[in-house]
């Protein structure tokens, strides 16, 4: 079978959050473990992976260097912080395909993703990110551009666009990757988030595209049995904190949306995450599963997690 993988942000860091380079590569080699498990199943594995920690690293770097250089741009961001995460998970995936006899490769994309160019989020952002600032480091960013606003009792915090994703544009090469062995890294961080001009090239623009969202699409566009959304908990609970607390295990695309609109998913942990396994569940390719790294293998044999399949 053939499964994308999205791989949370809290298996790229250590359990504290902290993002030091040493934290990130023991992070990144314990997430190896389950993945190869699937790929000596005899499975074809396509991993994505969130980027949050390491963007915000980049962008305190902006900030406290913004009055002798120019900023980088948020699709540079994305690139470089592909790159370097891409060559973690590569160098974790050779190292336990070793360990384990197993011969297979693997391969990471920096990969892009198109969005709309009159997308509504483009004309007023509001997507947070970095930390909060005061308006004396806030001013020299504003001059060079970026869009800030004042939160009360916290400062300023910038905010940018977040699109919908269109498509994944090197989906195609991932898919080739796939077929002919290799295991691909690809459109991590939602994307390299990019438009197509006037003239009809491919630009890069100033946006954070949700990293779920893409995993869904990039699951359809490879034709994946399994979307996996791997996160910190074994599956969705309804009713989170009260007595009637209870997880969701497998439902249909139907009782999905029915419970998501119960439920009111938070928009920045959960909800991502259902309309991700929902959506790509409805697209009739395979199921979308919400579970622990540690307990896929569980979930693909209905045993764990949360499971979403196409209305019956």
């Amino acid at each position: 079978m053939r499964f994308v993988i999205a791989l949370g942000g809290n298996a790229m860091t250590a359990e504290d959050g902290s993002a030091r380079p040493g934290d990130q590569r023991d992070a990144i080699r314990r997430a190896a473990g389950p993945i190869v498990d699937l790929v000596a199943a005899g499975h074809e594995v396509l991993l994505t992976h969130g980027n949050g920690p390491q963007v915000g690293n980049l962008l305190v770097k902006n900030e406290l260097t913004a009055g002798h250089v120019p900023p980088v741009p948020l699709d540079w961001c994305g690139a470089q912080t592909q790159a370097t995460i891409g060559m973690l998970l590569l160098n974790a995936l050779d190292e336990a395909f070793a360990a384990r006899g197993v011969d297979r490769r693997s391969a990471a994309l920096v990969s892009r993703t198109l969005v709309d160019a009159q997308d509504e989020h483009f004309v007023e952002p509001t997507k947070p990110i970095g930390r909060y600032l005061t308006e004396a480091d806030a001013r020299p960013l504003m001059a060079q551009g970026q869009q800030f606003i004042e939160v009360e009792d916290r400062g300023w915090r910038r905010v940018v666009a977040s699109p919908s994703p269109v498509e994944c544009l090197d989906g195609p090469t991932a898919d080739a990757l796939m077929s002919a062995g290799y295991v691909v890294v690809c459109s991590g961080g939602g994307g390299i988030p990019t438009i197509k001009d006037s003239d009809g090239a491919y630009v890069g623009v100033e946006a954070v595209i949700d990293k779920d969202l893409t995993a869904a699409l990039i699951a359809q566009q490879v034709a994946a049995d399994y979307l996996v959304i791997a996160t910190d908990v074994d599956a969705v609970v309804a009713d989170w904190g009260a007595p009637s607390a209870h997880p969701i295990d497998e439902v249909t695309t139907e009782e999905m949306r029915t419970i998501a609109a119960e439920q009111g998913f938070a928009a920045g942990s959960m909800g991502p995450k259902v309309e991700a396994v929902t959506t790509f569940a409805e697209s009739g390719t395979g199921t979308g599963v919400i579970t622990s790294l540690d307990r896929i293998t569980a979930a693909i044999e209905s045993r764990a997690g949360t499971r979403v399949v196409p209305a019956r």
